[in-house]
């Protein structure tokens, strides 16, 4: 075997695990088509991640959360409301007893820290620019063909994790079925800077035209989400500046003061998808590979992350008690430990998606008696708090902030 485990996708959950398993003696190896410094790089790029207070564990867990810190901008409080109607939920770190409900990190800080974490580990092979040709899986090995270095070549290992995205070649090469729901949205991003403290609050707020975020970083700038119909993106991103920042002040209201001085837009489009099987012998899914969900919580790569803590663990346990890593047996636990979490996950962003954006009187009405009622109950606003900060259920050994066993 030329690898014990090939990585096909080297983004920022790809790159997570490989991080996670570089104290083990598996011989890893990193498969990414797209040059890290290029701009069509989708997992490094401008974006921001908010990272739930489960996944800095897991961070910690995996040795790196001190290279992540200086990078990440705590979240102390979250603010929860509908435009133009009277419910509101506000949650606070102190009322959960955490020191922060989670982060605001750059794609392109964490990535950083993961591909140095990668090129300084011996285990470690990264393969890039490397573009996948053509997958098989045998009963006793996994082949893949790679073009590399402008020549093909054939790697073979014991286990192949797709990692490579919510469109994701593996998947298609070999033709596992993905349901995709389409949420004809798009999430417009950007970053403005607020006239007054943001305080370290990030503020989802549900518009006619789809959930709007603000989340805080340093200097008093904000990461914006902006979920707008598919019709309106193309609208939304023409718009001069100074037109853009009336329509999101006119979304957002004043409670930030002013806001100036916008970055450069980019849209994304939404889908939730679901994938039929998570594992095969050889194979195993994760992160938007294995699922994807809507923006709104900020849940997506948190998902993944829990991904790449689940199967981590697995695979040490495996490897310790001499079992194959690639067989069915071991990957089916995998797919097990994280079905409740990938179905409670999409439920959750899905129902509210459908949620708010039906505007009848009765369905107003009700949504915003809840988000009073969760704001004036405090059992029901820390259970909220551990679904969304990843930790709920079984949680495996990184997600506690443990290091995986040694070897």
């Amino acid at each position: 075997m030329d690898y014990d485990i090939l990585i096909i996708g080297g983004g920022l959950v790809g790159a997570s695990l490989a991080c996670a398993l570089r104290a083990s003696p598996l011989r890893i190896g990193v498969i990414e088509a797209v040059p890290l410094a290029a701009s069509a790089q989708p997992s490094y790029d401008d974006r921001t991640l908010a990272l739930a207070w489960g996944s800095r564990k897991i961070f910690e867990g995996m040795g790196v959360w001190n290279e992540v810190a200086p990078e990440a901008t705590p979240i102390e409080r979250i603010h929860i409301s509908d435009r133009g109607h009277f419910g509101v939920t506000r949650l606070s770190a102190a009322e959960a007893g955490l020191p922060a409900l989670g982060y605001v990190v750059a794609n392109r800080a964490l990535g950083v820290v993961l591909l140095k974490t990668m090129q300084a580990s011996k285990n470690i092979e990264w393969l890039c620019p490397a573009e996948m040709q053509e997958i098989r899986l045998d009963p006793d090995t996994a082949s893949v063909t790679v073009r590399h270095n402008n020549a093909s070549k054939t790697l073979t290992a014991r286990l192949v994790i797709a990692a490579d995205g919510a469109h994701s070649a593996v998947r298609a090469a070999l033709g596992i079925e993905a349901e995709r729901t389409e949420y004809c949205q798009s999430a417009v991003v950007t970053t403005v800077t607020a006239s007054e403290p943001h305080g370290n609050t990030a503020y989802e707020r549900f518009t006619d035209t789809g959930p709007l975020a603000l989340l805080p970083l340093r200097k008093n700038e904000c990461a914006v989400v902006w979920s707008a119909k598919e019709a309106e993106v193309q609208t939304i991103l023409g718009w001069s500046d100074a037109e853009f920042l009336n329509q999101l002040q006119d979304r957002f209201g004043d409670r930030l003061g002013v806001l100036t001085r916008p970055g450069q837009r980019a849209a994304y489009p939404l889908a939730l998808t679901r994938v039929k099987e998570h594992v095969r012998e050889r194979l195993a899914l994760i992160g938007n590979a294995a699922h994807t969900v809507h923006p709104v919580a900020g849940q997506g790569f948190n998902l993944g992350l829990r991904d790449v803590a689940c199967i981590a663990e697995i695979l040490t346990d495996a490897v310790r008690a001499g079992e194959d890593i690639g067989s069915l047996a071991v990957l089916r636990r995998y797919a097990g430990w994280r079905q409740r979490d990938n179905q409670v996950t999409a439920g959750f962003t899905n129902g509210l998606i459908r949620i708010f954006s039906n505007n009848a009187f009765p369905l107003t009405f009700l949504r915003n008696a809840g988000l009073l009622a969760v704001d004036l109950m405090p059992g029901v606003k820390r259970g909220f708090v551990r679904v969304t900060s990843g930790l709920s259920g079984r949680l495996p050994r990184l997600a506690r902030g443990l290091p995986l066993q040694d070897l």
